[in-house]
């Protein structure tokens, strides 16, 4: 019995250095960045919270037997069975900063030019949405439609929140000494500060803050989602959505979000939207509170007075137990009904805004 519980021990003892020494897990927030923590209203004393309660599972006996039986039944259509069509964007696309447009990278990682300005969004280009990439789910294509280290030098990389699939520590390592400034919610600075980008290149913000950069209007908007990279920081670094503005052109960047009064309150505030890139993937009824369902994305546009609708966070990984791409038909099918226009480019395709050219093919069906 005592060699048992020695080998418990160790185990425990091991798994717990990794976690703190493994640098993809990230950083530790500093007593200053704490101290600011304590005068935002989405801080609830130990941790962030949305306005409304919000589970990032509905827990009840019926739905722990459901999602078990449907695990060990599997769905052979989580991926897909083809290798997805990929754009490669060359030289001369990437240095086009005289229009305004954005390329999808798969799942919710963009590339967008707004004002003359190269941003990134989310840009997770890792092989798998996990802290050790050889375990947990790989990315349907190898390729991409840009390696990290062919891209030029990148204005601003914006982030919604810090988990696996949104923030990559083998990405931002590639990216970092590229690019101008860092902008992210409460909290998510202490991860990239461990990997090497210098504080001052990184700009931290609560919901409801507003920044002029550049040329650009930025806002940190609300999201109903939740954080963490451990096993002991859950909620411990704020989530967010994004708007985006140019003289010209405005954009509202969803990140995750489960469906709610902020859409509308948004909207109200800072539409109408030239494009909206909204959230439509890896959700499930049980869950829904953290992740919209399609339908819920199309009316989610609607309530930010949304133009184009553009969905992500689908076509690179499965997340979720529905088919690899039932999002995308679902909020096509609801955008019909509904008369809003959407935007389904493949991996890497170019996405001009403001041009009523927009991809429409159904490549994924």
């Amino acid at each position: 019995m005592f060699i048992a519980f020695g080998i418990v021990l160790v185990l425990l003892i091991g798994i717990t250095l990794f976690i703190r020494l493994y640098p993809a897990f990230g950083g530790k927030t500093s007593a200053s960045g704490r101290a600011r923590y304590a005068q935002s209203p989405q801080w609830q004393g130990k941790k962030f919270a949305y306005t409304e309660p919000t589970s990032s599972f509905q827990p009840s006996s019926g739905n722990m037997v459901s999602l078990l039986r449907d695990y060990l039944r599997g769905n052979p259509r989580v991926r897909p069975d083809r290798t997805l069509p990929v754009l490669r964007l060359g030289r001369e696309a990437l240095e086009d900063r005289d229009r305004d447009w954005v390329a999808w990278l798969g799942h919710s990682a963009l590339l967008l030019h707004l004002g003359g300005k190269r941003l990134l969004l989310d840009p997770m280009l890792g092989p798998s949405p996990t802290p050790v990439p050889p375990f947990g789910g790989k990315r349907y294509n190898r390729q991409l439609p840009v390696e990290p280290e062919d891209l030029p030098e990148i204005d601003a990389v914006i982030l919604s929140h810090d988990h696996y699939d949104h923030l990559d520590y083998g990405t931002i390592r590639k990216l970092k000494d590229k690019v101008g400034r860092f902008f992210v919610p409460l909290g998510v600075g202490s991860h990239l500060e461990r990997w090497g980008v210098e504080p001052e290149r990184i700009s931290e913000h609560d919901w409801g803050e507003e920044l002029d950069w550049n040329g650009l209007r930025l806002a940190c908007t609300p999201a109903r989602h939740f954080s963490g990279r451990g096993l002991a920081n859950r909620d411990g670094t704020l989530w967010c959505s994004w708007v985006i503005a140019s003289p010209e052109r405005k954009v509202f960047f969803s990140g995750d979000s489960g469906y709610g009064p902020h859409f509308k309150q948004i909207g109200e505030k800072y539409g109408p939207f030239d494009l909206a890139l909204m959230e439509c993937g890896q959700y499930d009824p049980r869950w829904s509170d953290i992740h919209m369902l399609p339908e819920q994305t199309v009316q989610a546009h609607m309530d930010v007075k949304g133009g184009l609708l553009l969905p992500i966070h689908w076509g690179a990984f499965t997340l979720s137990l529905h088919d690899w791409n039932d999002p995308v038909r679902r909020a096509t099918a609801e955008a019909e009904r509904q008369g809003v226009p959407i935007a389904t480019p493949k991996i890497g395709e170019p996405v001009y805004i403001g041009d009523p050219a927009y991809p429409k093919e159904a490549w994924w069906a």
